[in-house]
């Protein structure tokens, strides 16, 4: 099309993304908690360790402060969870 001696280029869109399935959201609980590992599985964080620790044995505190991984059951609801998060 020309336009006052322009050219006007139509734009061109890709046919595909049109097919696609709209985006899945992330669930925001399990993106703050949880990461995704190339295994397949998840980890996180233990809770109860940040405060009020005076009344809690050197043990229990270890115990707290190491990685906690998701079991199979969790690993297969946390992929519907975090659908881009698991590879």
């Amino acid at each position: 099309m020309f336009f006052n001696g322009l050219v006007s280029t139509a734009r061109l869109f890709s046919t595909s993304a049109a097919q696609q399935f709209p985006k899945l959201k992330s669930h925001s609980g399990a993106k703050k908690r949880w990461r995704s590992l190339s295994s397949g599985i998840f980890k996180r964080a233990h809770g109860y360790h940040k405060h009020l620790n005076v009344n809690k044995s050197p043990a229990q505190k270890n115990r707290l402060s190491k990685t906690a991984y998701s079991n199979h059951t969790q690993t297969a609801t946390l992929k519907k969870l975090l659908p881009y998060g698991s590879p």
